[in-house]
Order: C-alpha cells, then sequence, then structure tokens
C-alpha cells in the first residue's frame, strides 16, 4: 500500500506548546492510517484528554488512545524500562497496547547513559537525565546498540527493510523549534532534529507531506538551561511571570520542573514559522493572559502592551500574515482540551 498524505504536528518553541492536544483534535478529525513519533525519548511528554480525562505519554504516540496504530521511528531513542512502564500504564488504563510498532533501528538507552547524563549534562546543560545525549553520542559513535539487536523485547520490532507507513500519516513532534540540534541555542539544546523534514526519516517522501501544524503559546516558556532565555529587561516582568506559570500550570509533563515564562517573542516565532515550513499556526492558552489582563508581546526587542485581546491578535495576526509567506491559517485556544481546528470561514479563526 502507498502512503497518500503526511500531517505533521512540530513545536514552534521550546517544547510543552500543547503539541499532545492538538495531535488529539486532528486524529479525531481525520481518518489516519498510522499516528507516528520521528524523534526524541522518554524526556519529552503529551498531555492529551480523553472523554474528559487526563493521561500523559512520552514516548508513545498519541494514536494508542485512539485504537489507531503507531510507530516510534528509527530516530527515537528507547529506554526499555521507561517504555515498559508506560505501557503497564495506558493497559491499566483500559488501552489497547497491542498496535504499538518500534523500529528496530532506533538506538537503545542503557543505564550508563543515564548514568552519564546525570554526571554531565543533567546541572550544566539542564537535561532531564533521560540518557538521551550520551545514548545519541554512541548512536553516531557507531558503537550504539540498536532495538533490533535485542532478542528478549516483548513487543513489536519492526525490523524494516521497507517502511510500515501507508495511508494517511499524523506525525507528532518532540520538544521545539528551539531545542533542535541545529537551530536550537546550542549547546542548550536536545539531542535530535525537532523540525518537521526530519519526519522522513519515518520512510517518506516529502512530497506526501500536506500540512505542517506548528504549535505555540500566547507566551513563552523554557525549562532547562539557557542564558539566551533570560532577558535584558525580564526582571522588570518578574512577578507577573511568575503569576503566568502558576495560573497556566507550567509544569513539565515529563520532569514536572516549574516553566520559566516569558512575553512571546514575535521575531523567534516568525522564523520558526518560516523555516519549519508551517501553514497552520496553532497559538494556545489565550485565556492566561484574559485571567492576567496583560498584554504583550516582543517584537524587534521592544515590549509591545495591548489593552485589549483584541487588538493585540489582530496586530500577532498583521505581523505573521505579512512576514510568513507560507500561513493559511491562524487559530487561537483557550482551553487545555480542544482547538477548533475545522474553522475554515476564514484564514483566521479566533
Amino acid at each position: 500500500m502507498a502512503i497518500n498524505n503526511v500531517d505533521i504536528c512540530c513545536g514552534l518553541a521550546w517544547g510543552d506548546e500543547a503539541k499532545g492536544k492538538i495531535v488529539s483534535q486532528l486524529i479525531q478529525y481525520n481518518k489516519y492510517d498510522w499516528i507516528c513519533r520521528w524523534s526524541g525519548g522518554n524526556n519529552a511528554g503529551h498531555t492529551i484528554y480523553v472523554n474528559g480525562i487526563k493521561y500523559a505519554t512520552h514516548i508513545i504516540p498519541a494514536g494508542v488512545f485512539y485504537g489507531i496504530p503507531c510507530y516510534i521511528g528509527p530516530d527515537c531513542y528507547i529506554n526499555f524500562n521507561a517504555f515498559t512502564e508506560e505501557i503497564e500504564y495506558l493497559k491499566t488504563n483500559g488501552f489497547d497496547v497491542s498496535k504499538i510498532y518500534i523500529s528496530g533501528k532506533a538506538h537503545v538507552i542503557t543505564d550508563e547513559h543515564i548514568d552519564d547524563d546525570n554526571k554531565n549534562y543533567k546541572k550544566q546543560q539542564g537535561s532531564t537525565g533521560s540518557g538521551i545525549a550520551p545514548c545519541a553520542k554512541d548512536k553516531f559513535a557507531r558503537k550504539g546498540v540498536q532495538v533490533k539487536d535485542c532478542k528478549n523485547f516483548p513487543y513489536n520490532i519492526w525490523n524494516e527493510t521497507v517502511s510500515p507507513l501507508y495511508g494517511d500519516i499524523l506525525c507528532e513532534g518532540a520538544q521545539g523549534f528551539w531545542l533542535d540540534i541545529n537551530y536550537g541555542e546550542y549547546p542548550f539544546v536536545t539531542s535530535a532534529n525537532t523540525l518537521p523534514y526530519s519526519a522522513c526519516s519515518l520512510g517518506f517522501p516529502h512530497q506526501v507531506i500536506r500540512n505542517i501544524y506548528g504549535a505555540a503559546k500566547v507566551y513563552d516558556t523554557r525549562v532547562g538551561v539557557d542564558p539566551s532565555f533570560e532577558h535584558d529587561f525580564s526582571e522588570t516582568y518578574e512577578s507577573v511571570y511568575t503569576s503566568i506559570a502558576k495560573i497556566g500550570e507550567e509544569y513539565g509533563t515529563t520532569t514536572k520542573r516549574l516553566r520559566k515564562v516569558q512575553w512571546l517573542n514575535i521575531d523567534k516565532l516568525i522564523n520558526a514559522i518560516n523555516i519549519s515550513g508551517t501553514n497552520h499556526v496553532i497559538i494556545s492558552k489565550i485565556d492566561i493572559l484574559e485571567k492576567m489582563n496583560s498584554f504583550v508581546y516582543i517584537f524587534n526587542d521592544n515590549y509591545c502592551h495591548f489593552e485589549t485581546k483584541e487588538d493585540f491578535i489582530k496586530n500577532i495576526n498583521d505581523i505573521i500574515l505579512n512576514k510568513c509567506d507560507y500561513v493559511e491559517k491562524i487559530i487561537y485556544s483557550d482551553n487545555p482540551i480542544t482547538v477548533d481546528l475545522l474553522n475554515n470561514s476564514s484564514s483566521l479563526s479566533t
């Protein structure tokens, strides 16, 4: 069977942009044959609401919540213990895990990788301590262990000579644009390609990509070490940032760390949209700024203040549409569960 269409959901910031919510909505709106994860490991996480109940996954794609086959690709890193715990978590909550497949070419995270990460990366670079960087180091040194070499792993391993994928596919990204190993603020980045072009590593040509859904929040957040995230004048808004973090429940899905907050940097958002090729921009958490009654973004290194949500949104839309040639739709979401991806009344949805 051939691959027909591929949709990709990627992060436009530093991760934690509500990609899980978007992926969940896309799955419900479209008839996908596969839901895929193309990079990273259990250092990332998605929050998914199913029938009003909150669930969290870290490496297993969201298709598992809807009975759709899931594929974890060759550019992923697998911690067998964490994977087994996630499988048991899903089974305990009544989900069928029989349709989850792992590429035999994915690399295995060992206890030694985790020890190395905690000793040499966690404090210095703010990693999650999951062993991803040391595992990636061994992969590119040609001395890593692939999943296909682990004979006793009791789950579905795809020893592919060709891609298992067919039909319509949704690829869900991990982390975000500014954590990309190439485009992020090196060395404070993840050990993977987070941009949507790297989803082709799953085994399809770029010609079948249909839509790229880029996820952002109406304010920026970051976990881990990154000196560039701290703006020169952030102390002016320190108490506001703290309030936004608490009201917005800005805690990492995987790490539970309280995220650093800053006003939305439009210049960075524009770069992320253009380089990723995003044509559908989804901006979440507009409701948090409504609760704060503070509407501010950073553009050209200036703080731009607005009295109303409507003026705030209009100005963001005007800038994006003027600077980003591929954008067809900008959508805003005001809750953690849903986003109106079907609103086709105009090029913009609020």
